[in-house]
């Protein structure tokens, strides 16, 4: 397995259209090259299958679409822009807002308004790349987000947030990524099975708090102890991807580096993850339409690199 990240001095999405990026400050945006590589994939992908939750669906970033509406999926989320930029004919967005690994498989998932079918549903033996984005709400991203920025402001100066987590001295979270492991292997088990040539890319979670320092209260409602526990929750999360992709022997995209600095503290317009009252259409703390153009251009740039 190998851990991959972007070359931002390439970024393959120039043709992609995205409105937003014309009204950015210019250090907001990448520079573009003087020409552009050819960074065709070396064997065309015919068929692609997206799967995942909300950091893959896009959740409330307009156009929404699909069926049912409960979803929020996106039609300009990660996955459509890479199956755009990439030329991939058939295209399967099964993510949807707020999946566990378990609603993979057996299990349609409640959401408001119908169920989503399971993910793996839409993955074939002719699939042959398929990527995912899971593991924050099986350890329970919503209710951590709730109970945290509830009780820290509380305490201001204090630790609300670690307390609340803490079991005689035993941290809630950290058990939930341990167990969640298993569960990601069985995922990643699953997709072997069903679509055995397929390429698989574990796509982590980007930086939500600023990598570094207290945070920016009260916009975010996290003390500067809160904040730092949060920060290394996240960390840990995407520590355990990447090992049960290297387990599985797959590939894994690491999104948390390129994103420092686009952090929900970011002012508008360099920020790629909303706060808690978002400013641009999208649902809080996950990625805005900046966001998932940018994560798709690392997306992109692993698949074509791979091989480099």
């Amino acid at each position: 397995m190998r851990t991959l990240r972007a070359r931002w001095a390439a970024p393959i999405l120039a043709a992609i259209a995205i409105a937003p990026l014309g009204a950015l400050p210019a250090a907001a945006v990448p520079a573009a090259p003087a020409s552009e590589p050819d960074r065709s994939p070396s064997a065309p992908i015919q068929s692609y299958v997206a799967l995942g939750d909300s950091y893959a669906g896009g959740r409330l970033i307009p156009p929404q679409i699909g069926v049912p509406a409960g979803c929020e999926r996106s039609g300009r989320n990660y996955p459509t822009f890479v199956a755009e930029t990439l030329g991939i004919k058939d295209f399967q967005d099964a993510s949807c807002a707020g999946p566990t690994t378990t609603e993979f498989f057996t299990s349609p998932q409640p959401v408001p308004g119908g169920v989503n079918p399971p993910q793996f549903d839409r993955l074939t033996p002719d699939t042959d790349l398929v990527t995912l984005t899971i593991g924050g709400f099986d350890i329970g991203f919503d209710e951590i987000l709730r109970e945290c920025s509830t009780r820290s402001p509380q305490q201001p100066t204090g630790t609300a947030c670690v307390d609340f987590y803490d079991r005689d001295g035993v941290d809630v979270i950290d058990g939930r990524i341990e167990a969640t492991a298993a569960d990601i292997d069985a995922a990643l088990a699953g997709i072997a099975e069903r679509s055995p040539d397929a390429r698989v890319l574990v796509v982590g979670y980007p930086t939500l708090l600023p990598d570094s320092g207290p945070g920016c209260f009260p916009e975010l409602p996290l003390s500067p102890g809160d904040v730092a526990y949060l920060r290394g929750v996240e960390k840990k999360l995407n520590a355990m991807l990447a090992d049960r992709a290297d387990a599985a022997d797959v590939e894994y995209v690491d999104t948390y580096t390129p994103s420092i600095g686009h952090d929900l503290c970011t002012p508008p317009g360099y920020r790629w993850i909303e706060g808690f009252r978002p400013v641009s259409p999208a649902a809080p703390v996950t990625f805005n339409a900046l966001g998932m153009s940018q994560v798709a251009r690392i997306v992109a740039e692993a698949i074509v690199d791979a091989d480099d």
